[in-house]
C-alpha cells in the first residue's frame, strides 16, 4: 500500500471511530435524560406518598383524640346509667307493691259493696 492509500484508510477508520463516538455520546445523553426524567417522576411520587402519609398520621391523631374523649364520656355516664337502672328497678318494685295494694283494696271494696247490696236486698 502506498502512503496515500494508507492515509485514506486511516482517515476512513478515524471517521468511523469518530462517528461511533458520537453515537455513543448520543446514547449516553439519552440514558442520562431518561434517568433524570425517572428521578423527577420518583421525586413526585415520593412527595405524594409523604403527603398521604402525613394526612393519615393527622387522621389517626384525630381518631385517637376522639376515642379518648368518648372513653371519658362513657366513664362519666356509667354511674348515671347505673343510678337510672336502680331507679327503674325501684319503680317497678313500687308499682308491683302498689298494684297488689290496689287489688287488695279493690277486693275489699267489692266485698263491702256486695255485703251492702245483700243487706239492702234482705238476703244478709
Amino acid at each position: 500500500m502506498s502512503p496515500p492509500e494508507i492515509d485514506a484508510g486511516v482517515h476512513r477508520q478515524l471517521g468511523e471511530l469518530v462517528a461511533g463516538m458520537h453515537g455513543l455520546q448520543d446514547s449516553i445523553r439519552r440514558m442520562e435524560e431518561a434517568a433524570r426524567r425517572s428521578e423527577d417522576k420518583s421525586e413526585a411520587s415520593r412527595a405524594v406518598v409523604h403527603r398521604r402519609l402525613d394526612e393519615v398520621v393527622d387522621r389517626v391523631g384525630k381518631v385517637e383524640t376522639s376515642i379518648v374523649t368518648v372513653q371519658e364520656d362513657v366513664t362519666e355516664m356509667k354511674p348515671v346509667t347505673d343510678e337510672v337502672r336502680r331507679w327503674k328497678l325501684m319503680g317497678m318494685g313500687a308499682l308491683g307493691v302498689t298494684g297488689l295494694a290496689a287489688m287488695a283494696l279493690g277486693v275489699t271494696f267489692s266485698e263491702a259493696l256486695k255485703r251492702i247490696g245483700m243487706v239492702l236486698i234482705g238476703k244478709g
